[in-house]
């Protein structure tokens, strides 16, 4: 069963001079645009990801179960990615930037809204088990303004999909950092 294992990281970037660097820093790091959606069963979404290899469609399944989070993706057609659009609950749309990195990854999300970033968060997967996450890369170490506590809910994408919570969460934590 796949386990996710990640670890969130609030990102400082008011001005996108992070936005711009990641993305004059490809390769190695990839960009790709999301388009995502909540379905109205627990733990479901769709996503469209579009980057330099072509367009994906996926469904994901994502839970937790007991301490850990068990998430299941396979990919869809078009056609049945814009049939279950029609059937959405909560859409967001941001830009990824991601890093291999050993056996970890990293993502960087900018949130979208009309074109404009509203929030920078970054993800690292780590292999099951691994407890702290690494060290942030080079170019995103200055931008860390949180570790997010793991299970924290006000942090998941579900919930940042909504700018104006986005924006209120992300006053708090840059006026404690």
């Amino acid at each position: 069963m796949p386990i996710e294992n990640e670890r969130k990281l609030v990102l400082r970037d008011p001005d996108g001079a992070l936005e711009r660097a990641l993305g004059a820093a490809c390769p190695p790091w990839t960009r790709r645009e999301i388009r995502q959606a909540y379905l109205d069963a627990p733990g479901l979404r769709i996503r469209r990801f579009e980057g330099p290899a072509g367009v994906e469609h996926i469904f994901s399944y994502k839970r937790p179960v007991g301490a850990e989070m068990v998430e299941i993706e396979t990919i869809m057609s078009p056609a049945d990615f814009e049939r279950l659009w029609s059937m959405r609950r909560e859409t967001l749309e941001k830009v990824r930037f991601h890093l291999p990195a050993g056996d970890c990854g990293w993502d960087v999300d900018f949130f979208k809204k009309d074109g404009r970033t509203y929030f920078a968060l970054a993800e690292v997967e780590m292999p099951e088990g691994q407890d702290e996450p690494p060290a942030s890369p080079t170019l995103i170490a200055p931008h860390v303004a949180l570790l997010v506590p793991r299970g924290d809910e006000r942090f998941a994408s579900k919930k940042l999909a909504d700018p104006d919570h986005a924006m209120r969460v992300a006053r708090e934590v840059l006026s404690l950092s």
